[in-house]
């Protein structure tokens, strides 16, 4: 699923590319015409605390999903009613920049990452474009954590 969030969500944004989404998050320089521009043309549902984007995206028949949280468990709560975590493509997507991230050989980090985690790690995954190197730290345990909490939320409304 291909998302666009809007400049008053960049928390939301990196949580949503960690947990395997496609996330264009619009910078504070983007206007509401550019980015109705970029959903359109990459087929993107607009993702947005700002009503009249979301009416502008109503208006243009675009999917969009309107926050009405600055609660970071329920704006993921919101998003993951209507487009549900695919656990295979979790840690799937660099939290920064969205390139999809590549596994590379635990030897290919050597040097790279701190001996610790080197040598408590088996998988480690990469990011061409901003080269930063990922794996499953205490991190990953509260993207676990935070993804058992959201299905139940999502069960329990």
């Amino acid at each position: 699923m291909k998302l666009l969030c809007d400049q008053m969500l960049g928390t939301l944004a990196r949580w949503l590319r960690l947990l395997g989404f496609d996330v264009y998050y619009a910078n504070e320089k983007t206007t509401d015409d550019e980015i109705l521009d970029i959903a359109e043309k990459e087929k993107r549902v607009v993702i947005s605390r700002d009503k009249q984007l979301v009416e502008r995206a109503e208006k243009r028949r675009m999917p969009n999903i309107e926050v009405t949280s600055t609660d970071l468990d329920e704006q993921l709560k919101t998003v993951t009613s209507v487009y549900p975590v695919n656990n295979k493509t979790v840690l799937s997507r660099c939290s920064l920049c969205n390139t999809p991230l590549l596994k590379v050989k635990k030897e290919d980090v050597k040097g790279k990452v701190p001996s610790k985690v080197f040598d408590a790690h088996e998988e480690f995954w990469y990011c061409k474009k901003c080269d930063k190197i990922y794996w499953k730290g205490s991190h990953w345990v509260r993207i676990e954590e935070k993804m058992k909490e959201l299905t139940e939320k999502v069960k329990a409304s």
